[in-house]
């Protein structure tokens, strides 16, 4: 089964991910805290109750299932990721039981096994094969329902697809996959939020996530003015929002696409904002407050080296120049 590939209760460690990451990307939004400080599960918490083999033979599947689920929340909240989708693999498994291979249920938990494979373990094929799953699941459902709570059930979850989709393909290079399935993730975020199905503040955090998402395919697309225009939109939700890292990383993005468009004055002081951030927040001798402010200092040397190769260059364009109408009819092609 999908829960037996995940070996370790560990993320993704910083050498296997790059700036399109699961995790960055999720983080850089805003919706992912840093890891607490490691824990145990708190035995009195009833949804970490332990059962012996014969209590959950003999529990109703129903039962077992808010069981399961209630786990697999309290596993994501103390970080145990491994034994997080293990839950949701169980919770996939009885959904069907309980409602069937038609129910909206069962794309809703194809739908949150593929946004954990994502975010917690950064796995995109297993994080696509189980959206593309739910949405396949959606297209028998979607088309039955009547009522608006119904609808809302349908829309939540096609919003929650397009989001781990839109990441999944980010990570494996599908890059126009991953446009389309932000692009379809704000359209149905807008439909959500006519119909009140989200609040102001989870609208902005996921039209952040997703506009983070698109800059990353733009810029790897070489689209840069698209790519900083969707930083500059990150910004704007990003105002007065007391999220200040997820800020920085944002200016962080900007600097890395005006660094691509050869403009290092302006990467430089993109990075610098960022270093005022990081300095707030963690100190000046923070070991990332440091390395930043050493990018800084690289990027503010680097104008003038290349200046000076720069001159360099057309002097001895002018020397090769004069050299050569000295020759006559090579130096016939400069007059």
């Amino acid at each position: 089964m999908d829960g037996h590939q995940t070996a370790t209760k560990t993320r993704p460690t910083s050498s296997d991910s790059t700036d399109s990451s699961a995790e960055s990307l999720l983080r850089s939004a805003g919706t992912v805290a840093p890891p607490p400080p490691a824990s145990h599960l708190d035995e009195k918490n009833p949804s970490l109750e332990i059962y012996n083999k014969k209590e959950l033979i003999m529990m109703p599947p129903e039962e077992k299932l808010k069981h399961f689920e209630s786990r697999a929340k309290a596993l994501e909240d103390n970080q145990e990721f491994d034994a997080c989708i293990r839950e949701l693999v169980r919770c996939v498994a009885l959904t069907r039981l309980v409602h069937g291979d038609g129910h909206v249920k069962l794309a809703h938990a194809h739908a949150r096994l593929a946004k954990a494979y994502f975010l917690f373990k950064g796995l995109a094929l297993q994080a696509q094969k189980h959206s593309s799953k739910a949405r396949e699941l959606l297209s028998l459902t979607a088309s039955t329902s009547t009522c608006r709570e119904e609808t809302l059930q349908v829309l939540t979850c096609l919003l929650s697809i397009n989001l781990t989709q839109g990441g999944a393909t980010l990570l494996t290079a599908n890059l126009e996959e991953a446009e389309s399935a932000f692009m379809k993730g704000q359209l149905i975020v807008e439909e959500l939020h006519q119909m009140d199905g989200i609040n102001a503040v989870e609208k902005m955090q996921t039209e952040l996530e997703i506009s983070i998402g698109l800059s990353r395919v733009y810029q790897k697309q070489r689209r840069l003015e698209k790519a900083l225009g969707q930083c500059a939109k990150s910004l704007q939700l990003l105002d007065d929002s007391g999220k200040p890292e997820a800020t920085c990383s944002v200016y962080r993005d900007m600097a890395a696409i005006e660094r691509d468009r050869d403009h290092l004055e302006k990467a430089a002081e993109y990075l610098s904002k960022c270093h005022e951030i990081q300095t707030s927040l963690y100190g000046p001798q923070h070991k990332e407050t440091r390395a930043t402010q050493k990018a800084v200092e690289a990027l503010t040397r680097a104008p003038a080296a290349t200046d000076k190769r720069r001159r360099k260059g057309r002097e001895e364009m002018r020397s090769h120049v004069s050299s050569t109408a000295s020759g006559g009819k090579d130096g016939d092609r400069f007059k």
